[in-house]
């Protein structure tokens, strides 16, 4: 079948009927490892290239099961080759009903986690390079984001200015789960603020920033040597969640107002989950309430006698608990016995404060095909009555999408099971995606088809902000 020959689809006949355009924020490329190496041996020669050719041949079994059996295949076999083929990508778009897609690394994904620093530096620069010069030709309907090496903040701001100011990139994918030595870190928290000129750089150079991380493999609770399903299921979300929380309880959603971070291909559920979830925590664990009911040292001793006076028996007696009235599970902090602001570091105080980070910084990538997508609209669900930012990220050239047609009409049927308004529906597949990458930059989508949409878009929420 020639792809040009099909013009008309499901997809594309539910896009005409929509009064507004369809923003992908979350489709994939997949890279040719020939090209890859073509690229390397102009960023770093051809040993480097060499070197990293035979790293990724050489890489043997892996220890949990991975993915296989990744891409489309046999009647599908023109989406596959969609998503290697920019141009083709571009020409097929209409059938899919999609005016613009946010396109993300594959390939880059385990480049993340390379441990030799000269040749994790170098592949990054070649990926960014060969996306650069794939993407040029398609820039109206197609952008791709950049992948940046986050192992040291002096790679990560080297690469970013990089891919802004010589590649003309305008959104990039970070690693947020730095392994060394087995141990798993995150760059947004415990680490004092040395990532801090990283974030800086993202807001001075007007970056989207995105993640795609997942927490599986092993010594995690996703590591079976023989089951991928397993190891894949939540993977996404404990991998956004990881990250989130650093960006919450290191500081860095608060430090840096301006900064809005897209947690990618994990849905929303979990989302919804952490935000309401410190609500609770902040009601409990917060200073104030600490102090007043959980202080070690305001236990009523003589109380406590009295019950156990009453209600004892022969090894529960009140001579005991008058001995030992801080039994272990009292946990009482550090050598001086002080209480622990645990939530200093995060600039929270008040739970205000929560609401403004969901709904002013985070954005959430979630599949067509994920019911939980309707949590985020849910304000009768959510503290103080917000809507997650909740975006379509098709993960179009992945498994999970068989058929890239099939997308927008597996969206829209939450709208028919009357869990998603119309308006809800608006902003799912076309306006956060446009708060996301244009509130930063407000130029992201000049000299695309969605332009005037995204102007629109934008003129009407500073109206709303003004008018609150």
């Amino acid at each position: 079948m020639n792809a040009t020959q099909v013009k008309t689809s499901p997809a594309a006949e539910l896009r005409a009927r929509l009064g507004h355009p369809v923003v992908d924020g979350d489709a994939h490329v997949i890279e040719c490892d020939f090209a890859i190496y073509d690229f390397l041996r102009k960023v770093a020669g051809p040993e480097m290239a060499k070197k990293y050719e035979d790293s990724q041949k050489s890489r043997g079994p892996s220890r949990y099961r991975q993915v296989w059996w990744n891409s489309p295949s046999g009647p599908h076999t023109i989406d596959r080759a969609t998503v290697m083929l920019p141009r083709l990508y571009r020409e097929r778009l209409d059938e899919a009903g999609i005016d613009f897609a946010v396109v993300y690394t594959t390939h880059g994904l385990g480049t993340m986690h390379i441990a030799d620093p000269e040749m994790r530096r170098a592949a990054h620069r070649a990926l960014n390079m060969m996306y650069a010069d794939m993407f040029a030709g398609v820039k109206d309907r197609l952008t791709p984001s950049a992948v940046i090496p986050m192992h040291t903040p002096e790679e990560a701001i080297e690469e970013l200015a990089f891919v802004k100011n010589e590649l003309g990139l305008k959104t990039v994918t970070i690693n947020t789960e730095i392994r060394r030595d087995d141990a798993l870190t995150s760059p947004a928290m415990d680490d004092g603020h040395r990532y801090d000129p990283v974030w800086q750089a993202c807001i001075d150079l007007k970056l989207s920033v995105a993640c795609h991380n997942r927490l599986q493999g092993v010594g995690t609770t996703r590591g079976s040597p023989s089951n991928y399903i397993f190891n894949h299921l939540g993977g996404f979300s404990q991998g956004s969640d990881f990250f989130c929380r650093a960006l919450i309880f290191g500081g860095v959603a608060s430090r840096f107002p301006a900064l809005k971070v897209a947690f990618l291909e994990g849905g929303v559920h979990w989302g919804a989950a952490l935000y309401n979830s410190l609500f609770e925590y902040w009601e409990k664990r917060n200073m104030k309430q600490l102090e007043a009911n959980l202080d070690p040292e305001k236990v009523d001793i003589d109380l406590l006698e009295q019950m156990f006076a009453r209600y004892g028996n022969d090894y529960l007696t009140p001579e005991r608990i008058r001995a030992n009235p801080h039994h272990p599970n009292s946990a009482i902090p550090g050598p001086d016995n002080r209480a622990v602001d645990e939530w200093a570091e995060s600039g929270i105080k008040r739970p205000g404060d929560i609401r403004d980070m969901f709904a002013q910084r985070f954005y959430f990538g979630c599949e067509a095909d994920d019911r939980m997508n309707a949590v985020a609209f849910d304000t009768k669900l959510n503290h103080y009555k917000i809507r997650l930012n909740a975006m379509l990220g098709s993960d179009i050239g992945h498994w999970d999408v068989i058929d890239i047609t099939n997308v927008l009409p597996e969206a829209w049927t939450l709208v028919d099971d009357e869990l998603l308004t119309t308006d809800d529906f608006r902003d799912f597949v076309f306006g956060n995606a446009v708060d996301f990458h244009a509130g930063l930059n407000a130029d992201f989508f000049a000299g695309t088809v969605v332009e005037d949409a995204a102007k629109k878009r934008l003129a009407e929420k500073t109206k709303k902000g003004r008018g609150r």
